[in-house]
């Protein structure tokens, strides 16, 4: 141990300091790089789960690229199909790509005794990608299209509830012809689950069932479908993988991420980062003027040692140093009781959800938390590199004292 961290140490456990004017300032100080750590961290995490919930949402629900034709782009049914064939090739072959399923829209009206909704059917192959829309199956089951043409489908909750219908039960639906002559299709659907994404714009309209369905009304064959839905293995590539479809793809065909498709949602999102940035340079602010304060005042009320370890023989950076020491140590217990604190309310959070949000403005009901190690890592190096940065130019101050004038004073 050298002689700066052995006098940094000492300034640290002495009593005297503890009561000093100062004590209270560097209270004040630690408590506000707690409060920074922990502002800084939930705040990252929270924008980071955030982001991936509803990324992950909207791809369960249109996959994170689609495939159609242009002429399918304005309407909310599949009006001209595109065959699988076409594509199925290039897809299977990029690495990039983790599945792609086979689906077709089509626009209709579901009535009973009590009420009538518009709807989307959106028509499902058997490769459709369940593993992340069954979690919002809140009862009942998948629709399973791997045999025989089936008459089962999932609904939301909220057409469940408007439209008074239960697991087990059956509906009619109009499916009306682009024609207003010819008569409307019909068919009889029986409700096997019910879903809630929390997408009140989504679980208002949509309900899915097998694709066979609107080949067999749209008069397709069998290898022609409505659209190509691609699942990506990461969402960071999305724009990359979009322009490659999109030069590979004929000039008949549209490609579109669900980015370009849901603007609104995505560019929304997008604004977590600054607001995450903003936060994290005022609490670095915020604390380090904290710091910059206890360092001044602690510097005041050591003037006298500082005249008597100049005149011992102490140069002025040796002096700094100790300061600089005492103040790093300082950083660095608050971050690691703020690292503490965040820690322990992300693990609550994500085990109990003690934190609700409004699933009509966030798609969620309870905050979700992203805990990144290296994101956190990387925010704690830049803590205290920035803090310790920022005292260095205050701690200039202990040049400007005079050994003979401070120790006279005293």
């Amino acid at each position: 141990m050298n002689f700066e961290t052995y006098m940094a140490n000492r300034f640290r456990k002495s009593n005297s300091y503890k009561s000093t004017v100062s004590s209270p300032i560097i209270k004040i100080s630690v408590s506000s790089i707690v409060i920074g750590i922990v502002m800084m961290i939930i705040s990252i995490s929270s924008s980071v789960g955030l982001q991936n919930t509803i990324q992950t949402k909207v791809s369960s629900f249109f996959g994170h690229i689609s495939i159609s034709n242009f002429e399918n782009n304005s309407s909310l049914s599949s009006l001209k199909p595109i065959k699988i064939d076409l594509k199925k090739e290039v897809l299977i072959k990029n690495p990039k790509i983790s599945n792609i399923q086979y689906v077709a829209y089509k626009s209709g009206l579901i009535i009973n005794k009590k009420s009538f909704e518009g709807v989307i059917f959106k028509g499902i192959s058997s490769n459709f990608d369940w593993s992340v829309f069954s979690n919002y199956i809140i009862d009942g089951n998948v629709v399973n299209t791997t045999n025989e043409i089936t008459n089962d489908v999932i609904i939301s909750e909220y057409l469940s509830k408007k439209l008074s219908l239960e697991v087990n039960q059956k509906f009619k639906t109009t499916f009306f012809k682009s024609n207003s002559i010819v008569a409307p299709n019909e068919r009889i659907f029986k409700v096997v689950g019910i879903y809630k994404s929390g997408f009140n714009e989504f679980d208002e309209v949509y309900f899915i069932g097998d694709i066979r369905h609107i080949q067999k009304m749209n008069k397709w064959q069998r290898h022609e479908i409505g659209s190509i839905e691609v699942i990506i293995e990461n969402f960071d590539e999305i724009d990359n993988i979009t322009q490659e479809l999109y030069d590979e793809t004929s000039s008949a065909l549209n490609v579109l991420s669900i980015k370009e498709r849901f603007p609104e949602i995505f560019n929304w999102i997008a604004l977590f980062d600054i607001n995450v940035l903003l936060i994290i340079i005022i609490m670095i602010l915020v604390g380090g003027i904290n710091m910059i304060t206890a360092l001044l005042v602690t510097v005041l009320e050591k003037a006298s040692l500082i005249g008597v370890l100049k005149t011992l023989g102490s140069s002025n950076n040796s002096i700094r140093s100790i300061f600089l020491i005492n103040g790093t140590y300082l950083i660095s217990l608050g971050m690691v009781i703020g690292n503490l604190i965040s820690i322990l309310i992300i693990f609550l959070q994500n085990k109990i959800g003690f934190i609700n949000l409004d699933p009509e403005t966030y798609y969620v009901s309870e905050l979700p938390f992203d805990f990144n190690f290296s994101s956190i890592l990387f925010l704690n190096i830049g803590v205290l590199v920035l803090c310790f940065l920022m005292l260095i130019l205050p701690s200039l101050v202990i040049t400007k004292i005079s050994p003979s004038e401070s120790v006279k004073i005293n």
